[in-house]
């Protein structure tokens, strides 16, 4: 069974058209928690053998845009670090030995490293991080967490983001805000061809 994981209700406007009779949608909320909560949901009261994470993203490519769509190959927890404790990198995950989580891909769309943090701001140090250590060019709330959960429990999983603001273009904050309902627009009809 396909489970739909997202976290706005906006985003989960973007795919309920589409969705067949089987398929289930779980709108959890902003966040690690909320998406990991609902990841696990999803597996455990809906029995789901694939977990389809969707929506937007901020970009770290400069020749990235707002509006362009991306499926997701790898996922990080930027935010996760271990380094005082046992020497790993940010981002790897207590006894892993990569920060990346693999996500299946379809080909549909360019691939893309997503970063998840649970945090939304302009931090160059954030930037450096994710762009120059991680190799990331998309950055979320949500994505890496669901893919943890789906690893956990051996469960497939795909991701496609949407960008509403690009790191270098001016704020965060003023982008998405600007750009949310062309992002929204785009991901709609991205996602009627990727599950429709």
């Amino acid at each position: 069974m396909r489970v739909f994981v997202i976290a706005m209700e906006c985003e989960a406007g973007c795919v309920r058209p589409f969705l067949r009779p089987e398929d289930r949608l779980i709108v959890c909320g902003i966040g690690k928690v909320n998406a990991a909560a609902a990841a696990q949901r999803a597996i455990s009261e809906y029995g789901a053998d694939l977990i389809i994470n969707a929506g937007l993203a901020g970009g770290f490519g400069a020749d990235m845009n707002p509006g362009e769509v991306y499926e997701v190959s790898a996922a990080v927890e930027y935010d996760f670090d271990l380094a005082k404790l046992n020497g790993t990198a940010a981002g790897v995950l207590d006894e892993y030995d990569t920060p990346y989580l693999e996500v299946e891909s379809t080909g549909a769309f360019p691939g893309a490293i997503l970063a998840t943090g649970d945090r939304f701001n302009d931090s160059e140090g954030d930037y450096a991080l994710i762009r120059d250590e991680l190799k990331a060019t998309l950055r979320d709330m949500e994505g890496a967490a669901v893919a943890h959960v789906c690893k956990k429990n051996g469960v497939r999983c795909r991701m496609v983001k949407c960008v509403t603001n690009v790191a270098g273009k001016g704020s965060m904050t003023g982008q998405y805000e600007n750009n949310r309902e062309l992002a929204l627009g785009r991901l709609a009809a991205a996602m009627k061809s990727y599950i429709g």
